[in-house]
């Protein structure tokens, strides 16, 4: 396959990247990149070496460039990873999340249906589900986004799904729960708190701290998505979610534990707006595919947390500029 892997310099998207290039040697993998703050060169290290990988700087909603990829390389299919994903940033500047998530989602689909592309993956989440106070969300569940970000996300699968309906486009949709791993941006909680905790600085918990998430370790989330790729229903959406249901409270106790750092560093802060309670996903469908998650829980905060520990020089310059100033007015 030669694939164009939009956002692929970002967390998620350059994992699949270095995944792709290490188990379908015969692809040719194209990263396409705007590189906004979370879209890191360093993070494609790994893929440089990589003979049949190239790269891009492009904005998905920059239809002209996203043509010029499509044909310089003879694309023939596309994983969507780029978005703007932070559900603090989208209260503050919800047009952006609209339109590179809404819009530069129907661009990729104009390139699709104009090229022919076999096979289109968008990358969604779990929030479009919106809160669930028990049991889980299934594909089949309607859509209740209850942020800018997860209405912009909701507003993306819902242009590939009328794509297919309409124009019969090769289209499929993964929705995945909670990330986290290396190289995530120090803006999510795991990595805000983890390198927080490392400079002995205030760890802003909201509420009550007992909003809950289904974590997945980012190499589970992207073997389920390569299982989707090559093996999934065109037309199809798929949950890709780790079983792990976890309470903020929870996640911030185990990251102190880890680095032996006092529970003192905690800071209970103002709620965030429209917060949802709980997220949590039925897996079934994908599991199908012949896929499961190989990590724990427990294996993979470890290795997470030591990898901020071990990789200062990747966090540190990301937090030295003008960073999260939202979270900084909380404890400063």
């Amino acid at each position: 396959m030669r694939l164009l892997i939009t956002g692929g310099a970002g967390f998620i998207g350059s994992h699949f990247t270095d995944l792709r290039l290490r188990n379908h040697p015969r692809d040719l993998v194209v990263v396409f990149d705007k590189l906004t703050y979370a879209g890191n060169p360093a993070n494609l290290a790994q893929a440089k070496k990589s003979a049949n990988y190239r790269f891009v700087k492009g904005d998905i909603c920059d239809r002209a460039a996203v043509i010029r990829a499509v044909k310089q390389y003879r694309i023939d299919g596309i994983v969507n990873f780029a978005a703007e994903t932070h559900v603090d940033r989208s209260i503050l500047a919800p047009e952006d999340f609209a339109k590179t998530d809404v819009l530069g989602t129907q661009i990729l689909l104009e390139a699709v249906r104009a090229h022919k592309i076999k096979k289109f993956l968008q990358i969604s989440t779990d929030e479009v589900y919106g809160s669930i106070e028990r049991g889980t969300f299934k594909e089949i569940d309607p859509l209740k986004p209850s942020s800018p970000y997860s209405a912009s996300k909701a507003g993306g699968d819902l242009q590939v799904l009328a794509y297919r309906h309409t124009y019969g486009l090769p289209v499929l949709i993964a929705r995945s729960s909670n990330n986290f791993g290396p190289r995530q941006y120090p803006e999510k909680l795991i990595p805000l708190f983890a390198t927080n905790a490392l400079e002995n600085k205030a760890l802003p918990l909201y509420g009550d701290g007992m909003n809950t998430r289904d974590w997945i370790y980012v190499a589970d989330n992207c073997s389920g998505l390569d299982a989707v790729l090559e093996k999934g229903l065109l037309g199809g959406i798929y949950n890709i979610g780790g079983g792990n249901t976890r309470t903020n409270r929870e996640i911030t106790y185990g990251i102190l534990k880890i680095l032996g750092k006092p529970e003192t560093l905690i800071k209970k802060v103002a709620d965030r707006l429209g917060h949802d309670r709980r997220y949590a996903l039925s897996t079934a469908k994908a599991r199908t595919l012949g896929w499961k998650p190989q990590w724990t829980f427990a294996q993979a905060l470890q290795h997470t947390v030591e990898w901020y520990r071990d990789h200062t020089a990747w966090w540190q310059p990301l937090k030295s500029g003008e960073y999260l100033k939202y979270y900084r007015q909380q404890y400063k």
